[in-house]
């Protein structure tokens, strides 16, 4: 019958399209901007660079934060943003002054950039030639223009115009996780299909004069980018998988409207951190993680 034969067609089709086995990490790739300033001394630099030293008390909460950070994890950050670029655009500290169309003319030429270098070391750590990618996934908050980064992301790396491109924007610190797991459906879905997965931040989208309620956020966030391949049945003694990645998943915390959130405005890019934050995501951690477990099958996450 007809309608017998085309589904038969179908999945054939889908046979032959989709993947076997999971999506897997073949390589990594990081690169950061070249000014270092080391966590012990961020409240200085912060407040010199801003020239707020006046607000004693602001510094002194910001040093408690960065105090309570556990040296071992963040040592030293990143900062694309430093003197010379202030005194080349003192606009940036002026909140009197409009300097979104500045940080977004910056971000825009940098955040390619940075993300080329995490990408060329991941493609060289993978081993395959850039013309094997087929699709393209990028990640950033710093940066509002078309075209896109990822587009401008492929054109450096001399990807095919046939690669599928795609931009996630104001994801915050979930984009990471989205862009993976969309990598993986991807892989998962298209056979031989290799897919870079980019992600690049600068805060200077978002730097701001010292401020109550943003003073969490600068005291823990830096610039760089991280870059990685993902593909399925990785090829003999050509590929080297480092991860597989066995499921991926999403959820949306009540209540967290109020707790995050970012808004363009004239000065950047306004975010706002709360101090709830830990605490929300310490009473719903649990539940997600049973979730994610139960679904391959595991009651227990120990």
């Amino acid at each position: 019958m007809p309608g017998t034969a085309t589904a038969a067609v179908v999945d054939s089709r889908l046979c032959t399209q989709h993947a076997e086995g999971p999506a897997a990490v073949l390589a990594i790739g990081t690169a950061n901007p070249a000014n270092i300033v080391y966590q012990d001394g961020f409240a200085d630099y912060y407040f010199g660079l801003t020239k707020s030293e006046y607000l004693t008390e602001l510094k002194d909460k910001m040093k408690r934060i960065c105090k309570q950070i556990n040296p071992s994890t963040l040592i030293k950050r990143y900062i694309h943003l430093d003197e010379k670029l202030i005194c080349e655009h003192p606009e940036i500290i002026d909140k009197h002054m409009p300097s979104l169309e500045t940080r977004v003319d910056i971000v825009t030429t940098e955040i390619p950039k940075l993300a080329e270098s995490a990408a060329r070391k991941a493609i060289a750590k993978w081993g395959r030639p850039a013309t094997d990618i087929t699709h393209l996934i990028f990640s950033t908050y710093s940066g509002c223009n078309a075209p896109s980064a990822d587009l401008k992301l492929a054109s450096l790396l001399g990807l095919n115009p046939s690669v599928s491109c795609t931009i996630l924007s104001l994801h915050g610190c979930s984009g990471g996780g989205r862009a993976l797991q969309l990598a993986k459906e991807l892989a998962e879905n298209n056979r031989e299909a290799r897919v870079p997965v980019a992600c690049a931040e600068l805060t200077l989208i978002c730097f701001s004069n010292p401020d109550e309620r943003k003073i969490v956020g600068h005291g823990l966030f830096g610039d760089g980018a991280g870059a990685i391949i993902v593909g399925t049945g990785p090829l003999v003694n050509a590929e080297r998988p480092l991860f597989e990645m066995i499921v991926a998943s999403q959820t949306t915390i009540p209540g967290y409207e109020q707790a995050l959130g970012m808004q363009t405005t004239g000065s950047g890019i306004d975010f706002h951190l709360s101090i709830q934050v830990p605490t929300l995501i310490k009473n719903n951690i649990r539940q997600c993680l049973l979730d994610t477990f139960q679904s391959v099958g595991n009651v227990d996450p120990n």
